[in-house]
């Protein structure tokens, strides 16, 4: 999945950065300071919940808006994401990264677009 995201987010001319851990991404977020997070919550050593709070409680990286994708069985699930921190959440689904990538791409301009608009 993290490569089919990297070759989503490549193609919509995005300079993308992966990890392949919880722990490796608040480790690379804090050295590169991306302008954006996308972030599954299913992770290795550290679980996406974990990696959003540590992101959202360091004065370093708290800024850095986190797109999270997930399975959301439950609508409480986005709404407890939301109110962590995340600044959007979309369902993990095979369409998202294959051929049709379309609300990924536009959900990570829209967030990019917002950030640099508060912070500008």
């Amino acid at each position: 999945m993290r490569i089919a995201l990297q070759r989503a987010l490549t193609r919509a001319g995005y300079i993308v950065h992966i990890a392949s851990d919880g722990e490796a991404g608040v480790h690379a977020a804090r050295e590169t300071l991306p302008d954006l997070v996308v972030l599954d919550l299913v992770l290795p050593k550290i679980s996406g919940l974990d990696v959003l709070r540590a992101l959202k409680q360091d004065a370093i990286t708290k800024s850095i808006p986190v797109v999270i994708l997930a399975a959301l069985p439950e609508p409480n699930n986005k709404e407890e994401l939301l109110n962590e921190g995340a600044a959007a959440c979309l369902e993990k689904s095979d369409k998202l990264f294959e051929g049709d990538s379309t609300a990924l791409i536009h959900t990570v301009a829209q967030v990019v677009g917002k950030a640099k608009t508060s912070s500008g």
